[in-house]
């Protein structure tokens, strides 16, 4: 093969405008989802997700108290973001189902189990997990301790939040938390993190 005899040069301001159009066409998209009063929730929660996430329901919320879906793959992340995305799910007063696919797990977990049971719903592969915070204590052992009493108290507190969510008995939760706990969709429901396991959107209600 042939090479052109004067090829165009690539120039670093090229890569730059096809970000530019990749960051202005993926907006454009994100105002098409909140326009059909969609949230997407995907990838590894942390605090700039939770702002944006944050931004979007409140917005949604001060437009109309209409119905809001949540769709949700992510493996989790950053503990207090999640708190943030839970509790302002229960603070607006626009009702919301959270849609699973992929994978729901950890902190994202805690972010599904927000709404009611009935407004539970996942895609046919989706996988769950639940497990304790981890940490990664660094610093003066009087540090440490102080980390180490904090993450206690927090995977106490997840687990009450698991075991109301779901009606499992707290100890039970506590438990199982103790290791990585996975479940499918059928372990899922059975467990009551998941309320119905849907194939098309037709079937997201919330009654």
């Amino acid at each position: 093969m042939t090479m052109p005899s004067n090829p165009i040069p690539f120039r670093a301001d090229d890569e730059e405008e096809t970000d530019k159009d990749i960051s202005n066409a993926g907006a454009a998209m994100m105002n098409k989802f909140l326009d059909a009063r969609t949230v997407l929730i995907f990838g590894g929660v942390d605090q700039k997700m939770a702002e944006r996430i944050s931004m979007q329901l409140l917005y949604l919320d001060h437009v109309s108290h209409e119905p809001i879906r949540v769709i949700v793959n992510s493996p989790g992340g950053h503990v207090e973001s999640g708190d943030t995305i839970h509790d302002l799910i229960s603070f607006i007063a626009s009702p919301v189902a959270m849609i699973g696919t992929g994978w729901v797990a950890s902190i994202a977990t805690h972010i599904f189990l927000s709404v009611p049971a009935e407004r539970r719903f996942c895609l046919p592969n989706t996988r769950f997990l639940i497990h304790q915070p981890s940490g990664g204590a660094r610093g003066m052992a009087s540090d440490i301790a102080i980390q180490a009493k904090e993450i206690v108290k927090m995977r106490e507190r997840i687990a009450h939040k698991i075991s109301d969510a779901t009606g499992q008995p707290f100890e039970k939760v506590l438990k199982d938390i103790d290791r990585d706990f996975w479940m499918n969709t059928e372990e899922a429901k059975d467990y009551g993190i998941l309320g119905t396991v849907i194939n098309n959107a037709k079937e997201v209600t919330f009654g």
